[in-house]
């Protein structure tokens, strides 16, 4: 089995993370099960990336991170292929705004 590009499977989504938590939004995937997802954090700073398989699970994950805790972080300029559930939604809190995109999608 040979390893395939990332295809996208829906629309990019978008959110300004900051200090506190934008309101979530949802990554729909056009594929049955689509749950891979390619997050790019454009800003400056380290995001506390939330998410969940609802609104209120995303903004409770995106707590950021002191000992413990349900975020991701995400390092500036990063963009990584990730495994959440399908059609999470996702939000996050940075020291200062940084933007984030989200594309549903298989394949790395």
């Amino acid at each position: 089995m040979g390893i395939n590009a990332f295809q996208k499977t829906g629309n990019t989504v978008t959110f300004i993370a900051g200090v506190a938590a934008p309101s979530p939004v949802q990554c729909v995937s056009t594929t049955l099960g689509g749950n891979q997802y390619r997050i790019i954090n454009s800003g400056s700073q380290l995001v506390f990336l939330g998410y969940g398989i609802d609104a209120a699970n995303a903004t409770t994950n995106a707590a950021n991170v002191t000992s413990t805790g349900l975020a991701f972080p995400l390092l500036a300029g990063t963009d990584e292929i990730l495994t959440f559930a399908p059609n999470a939604y996702f939000t996050g809190t940075s020291t200062a705004n940084a933007v984030v995109y989200i594309t549903p999608g298989d394949g790395v």
